[in-house]
């Protein structure tokens, strides 16, 4: 396997040591946590320390200068042993990202320098389709008021971005501290999977959030390079679901070759070597190389898009949007495969609650249910078929 984020004949770079140090000391305690559920204070801790909250932001600003393309493939392996740490690690790349692609330079490069300076972790409350969440003008300031739902990383953050609906049903998005005044995060995700994102609830009641901390130039969704947001999102989120599929395939493998025996009827003298068990693992192999090679593509294409910056046009950004659609539904298709089926290459002793290995289905069916995939099989028909690209939201 390669280290994180290197290329074929790339030279070692200094995260990487950190990146495997973070994934080792995740998957010591990755089954007892899923099981516990809870803020993982701890390793949230850890990547604070690890200086990799900064890996997505560039050597100028005081980053690690990592790309995107790095910085999803270190996003897939800590997911491939935790999905939720690799889910709240993402998700503050993805909000520093947002601040840099809704806001100008003069408002976002202190947020950055704050983040490097005081290791802040950023968390989410931004979803626009909590549509009472209203926000009423006060001056040039506006006061925040309502519930958003699905808040991933809230809990132990240091900074939101947050979204509300002004009196003209204009999206707002704001970014405040998340000790301020009127803000509660509430306790209340207890579902079946990705146990430790925090995915749960943020109370607002008269939050003011000041004008300066407003993004409104050029605003969410408002040029074409703004509407990179949703894409990397998007990315973000196949990554995760390809390395759950890696890590439940890694998972069978070793239960197999450790503990695995031949069929009562089999020819085989070893499960290893019994007919079927081998077509399930080349169905395996051959779901996620797949997956996989679509997202590196898909990553690539972001990544130069990225570097176009503002002068990315609507047509350049909408085929990225395809790359990344049909990796999303690739790794959706593929992660849910290998965690579904794993079982059969593992028998009945795999399914002790010990060994927690219906975490990796639990996971994916909890995270692949974020947006339908059927609805990006439609766009990906309406391409192929009338070569219309996907029109910019928050979910394409």
């Amino acid at each position: 396997m390669k280290h994180f984020g290197a290329e074929a004949g790339d030279e070692a770079v200094p995260w990487q040591a950190a990146a495997q140090r973070v994934t080792q000391a995740l998957a010591e305690t990755a089954v007892e946590r899923d099981r516990r559920g809870g803020t993982p204070k701890a390793e949230r801790d850890l990547l604070r320390d690890s200086g990799l909250l900064m890996l997505s932001v560039p050597r100028e600003l005081g980053g690690l200068g990592a790309n995107w393309r790095q910085t999803l493939d270190v996003v897939r392996g800590l997911a491939r042993v935790d999905s939720s740490v690799a889910h709240l690690f993402a998700f503050h790349h993805l909000l520093l990202a947002t601040v840099q692609l809704f806001g100008q330079p003069a408002q976002w490069r202190p947020w950055i320098e704050q983040t490097r300076a005081q290791h802040w972790f950023w968390g989410n409350a931004l979803n626009p389709l909590d549509k009472p969440t209203r926000a009423q003008a006060d001056g040039p300031d506006h006061v925040f008021s309502g519930r958003k739902s699905f808040c991933s990383g809230a809990s132990d953050s240091d900074m939101l971005v947050a979204s509300a609906l002004d009196a003209d049903d204009r999206l707002l998005i704001g970014v405040v501290p998340t000790r301020r005044e009127g803000i509660t995060v509430l306790d209340d995700w207890d579902n079946m999977g990705q146990r430790q994102t925090d995915s749960g609830s943020v109370l607002f009641e008269g939050v003011r959030v000041q004008a300066h901390e407003l993004l409104l130039d050029p605003g969410p969704l408002s040029t074409p390079f703004a509407c990179l947001r949703p894409l990397l999102a998007q990315l973000i989120l196949a990554n995760i679901y390809l390395g759950l599929g890696e890590g439940a395939l890694a998972q069978a493998k070793a239960f197999t070759l450790g503990q695995g025996r031949p069929w009562l009827f089999s020819d085989a003298s070893a499960a290893n070597e019994d007919p079927y068990v081998l077509a399930h693992y080349g169905d395996f192999w051959l779901a996620l190389e797949g997956a996989r090679s679509l997202l590196d593509s898909a990553a690539v294409a972001f990544d130069q898009a990225w570097l176009r910056g503002t002068s990315l046009d609507e047509r350049e950004r909408g085929q990225v949007a395809i790359a990344v659609a049909a990796a999303k539904v690739a790794s959706t298709r593929a992660g849910l495969e290998v965690a579904h089926r794993m079982f059969e290459v593992t028998g009945a002793r795999a399914t002790t609650a010990a060994l927690r290995l219906d975490r990796y289905w639990r996971n994916l069916r909890v995270h692949t249910l974020h947006d339908p995939v059927d609805y990006k099989v439609r766009e990906l028909g309406n391409w192929a078929l009338n070569d219309r690209l996907p029109p910019p939201s928050f979910y394409s």
